[in-house]
């Protein structure tokens, strides 16, 4: 998977491409880290993964924990297809704010 952080409006964008599974947890933890530095919310652009499976909500969640411990607000931005269709059949509509 690709992981790129660069400064947004409002904070960091976490922009994902590829497949989001169990093997990208590495690549991802960096990510959330780099992203974490950054002052504001995150943004996951998820505009670019093709596939992604429980692993990858797991690590969303990891996400919106440490975010939160900061006071941080993370968005998931860019969903397209059976990307939506997966956060939308997890309901996670109610714990981040899907764009």
């Amino acid at each position: 998977m690709d992981v790129s952080v660069n400064k947004g409006e409002g904070g960091a964008v976490l922009k994902l491409g590829g497949r989001f599974d169990f093997n990208a947890h590495r690549e991802f933890r960096e990510g959330v880290d780099r992203a974490l530095q950054q002052q504001g919310r995150v943004d996951v652009d998820l505009g670019e993964v093709a596939y992604l499976d429980s692993s990858a909500l797991g690590m969303l969640l990891m996400l919106r924990d440490k975010a939160k411990s900061s006071s941080r607000e993370v968005r998931l931005v860019n969903a397209r297809g059976s990307v939506r269709q997966v956060l939308e059949i997890a309901n996670f509509g109610k714990l981040f704010s899907i764009n």
